[in-house]
């Protein structure tokens, strides 16, 4: 029985709206990094910095970063000094903001992203300690099978 208070389709309405929210609120969830890293880690904090400028909440554990990686099944050679999750996809290194949300837009079939070392000019590695210098770096994209590809390059 319908209550008298709800007339037509404003029941639809509603819920319609419990769906925008809905989905506004997943969205917005996608936003959120879980980063690993080393408590004194500098450049660390300066790319967590760089994605909340962006618009991405983080959460920092002050771990160290090794055991996640190879859980997250980012090999070795493709290490840097934090790794991160986001949207279900691992991110690796000083990969930055822009890629990370292109990769939740496209969401590719992979593990995830990285940029393996710590490139100077890349975002936390690109304060006033290292001048106007800027090293040419790959984002690699991470395949399920473990094999990479370009997901952009900086030179």
């Amino acid at each position: 029985m319908m209550h008298s208070n709800i007339k037509g389709g404003s029941w639809l309405a509603g819920l319609f709206l419990l769906y925008v929210i809905g989905a506004g609120t997943a969205t917005a969830s996608e936003l959120v990094a879980e980063v690993w890293k080393d408590p004194d880690c500098g450049c660390c904090n300066e790319w967590i910095q760089h994605l909340e400028e962006a618009g991405i909440q983080v959460r920092t554990f002050n771990i160290g970063n090794t055991a996640i990686r190879e859980q997250f099944g980012i090999a070795r050679q493709f290490g840097s000094c934090h790794t991160a999750r986001i949207g279900g996809y691992a991110i690796e290194g000083h990969v930055p903001a822009t890629d990370i949300k292109r990769l939740l837009k496209e969401k590719p079939e992979a593990i995830g992203l990285a940029v393996p070392g710590m490139p100077i000019g890349s975002p936390g590695m690109d304060g006033p300690l290292y001048g106007d210098r800027k090293d040419p770096y790959d984002v690699l994209l991470i395949h399920v099978d473990g094999s990479t590809s370009v997901y952009q390059a900086y030179r």
